[in-house]
């Protein structure tokens, strides 16, 4: 235990917060802009496997991250056309996009690698560890500075907040939230990428474990801040590591149960859940479908 906090522990903290960061930051452009996306897990599942694929096929770890992106955008686009252009209920979509990403990964890696569990071994020089670090922290500042200083920002929030007062202002609320939606697929498609290029070397079935739902309720402890989203994805992430460094470890003669261990994320991801939702202002518009008036 005394050797539990070292330079490895904050190391493995930054790589497993890196991909809640990015899946988070793609949720908050999508729910500042009024679209509930709890289809983030989806999202990530669809860049890690087509990352996985692409890399593999290419020998090419670059390819395989802008079509990471590309199939986020992809996916997204069926959340925003679903929820935007139809007004479907924007909770059900992102459950059915979750549902959906959980098996059309492993039947497409049957048909292309005669394997429903994984995608083949990527070589280790063929993997990107620290790039998709790099970019998660700077699009953290990044989205700060696009939010609060630029006029798409202004214009972002505002359609989260008041979309009939931002219509009436010139604003197209449907593009402003497709822009919304869609880069919420790019940045949890990068998110995707780096759990199967990055921290491992194949896609394997439903790889992200959850991540995409801890990425929201980090969002939701950061009370769609950029900063504050940050460091709450940081605090997952560093319980994350701790609980990996705490398998085998034995307390009174008798070895932790790793079961007890593995349970300590989500059971944070609860507690934030139960005890700041309440705390937290969503955007005021968010889940409202818009209808202009004519």
């Amino acid at each position: 235990m005394r050797d539990l906090f070292n330079i490895g522990l904050l190391l493995s903290t930054i790589r497993l917060a890196t991909p809640l960061i990015l899946a988070a930051l793609g949720g908050l452009y999508s729910e500042r802009s009024g679209v509930i996306n709890i289809a983030l897990e989806g999202l990530m599942l669809a860049g890690a496997f087509t990352a996985a694929s692409v890399t593999h096929y290419l020998q090419n770890p670059w390819a395989g991250l802008i079509a990471a992106i590309c199939a986020g955008v992809l996916i997204a686009s069926i959340h925003a056309i679903a929820c935007i252009r139809f007004k479907a209920d924007q909770v059900v979509t992102g459950t059915a996009i979750n549902i959906l990403m959980i098996g059309l990964p492993p039947f497409i890696s049957g048909a292309l690698f005669l394997s429903t569990g994984s995608t083949p071994q990527i070589p280790v020089n063929k993997l990107i560890p620290w790039t998709p670090v790099v970019i998660a922290f700077l699009l953290v500042f990044v989205t700060w500075y696009v939010l609060y200083k630029t006029p798409f920002g202004l214009r972002l929030r505002a359609v989260g907040e008041n979309p009939g007062a931002a219509d009436a202002a010139g604003i197209s609320v449907t593009k402003i939230r497709y822009a919304g939606v869609l880069l919420s697929g790019a940045l949890a498609g990068i998110g995707g990428a780096y759990l199967s290029i990055g921290q491992s070397s194949l896609f394997t079935r439903n790889m992200t474990s959850g991540r995409g739902f801890i990425a929201l309720a980090a969002l939701i402890f950061g009370k769609w801040r950029p900063v504050q989203t940050m460091l709450a994805c940081l605090l997952f992430g560093f319980t994350d590591a701790i609980a990996i460094q705490l398998q085998g470890v034995r307390y009174g003669g008798e070895e932790i149960p790793n079961q007890f261990i593995q349970i300590i994320p989500y059971l944070l991801t609860i507690i934030v859940l139960a005890g700041f939702i309440g705390t937290s202002r969503a955007p005021r518009a968010l889940g409202q479908p818009y209808e202009k008036e004519r």
